[in-house]
């Protein structure tokens, strides 16, 4: 899969240095698979979730969620928004991600 865009990462972990590792971690896996459905997903990531046309990802021990839109037919991951989990909580991140 491709991830558009690395540069969101590194720029949430330069303000969060603990998370760092596991998007580091998830970029690596995330980059060496094709997944063609969020089932196929579910095998490598079984906690992902799914809110409308959105994936979700516990980062860092589940203290930072990675929000993405995932286009499997063209192999394209779309990284909309990374969030401490009370950030989450707020809701706010379904407007900008075209979630119902």
């Amino acid at each position: 899969m491709h991830v558009i865009s690395e540069k969101k990462l590194r720029e949430f972990w330069k303000s969060h240095p603990d998370a760092e590792t596991s998007l580091r971690a998830w970029h690596r896996v995330a980059e060496q698979s094709v997944w063609h459905s969020f089932a196929s997903l579910r095998e490598t990531f079984a906690r992902a979730d799914q809110v409308g046309r959105c994936t979700i990802f516990n980062i860092g021990g589940n203290k930072y969620r990675l929000i993405v839109v995932i286009h499997f037919n063209r192999e394209k991951i779309y990284v909309r928004h990374l969030l401490t989990h009370a950030a989450y909580d707020e809701g706010k991140w379904k407007e900008g991600c075209t979630c119902p």
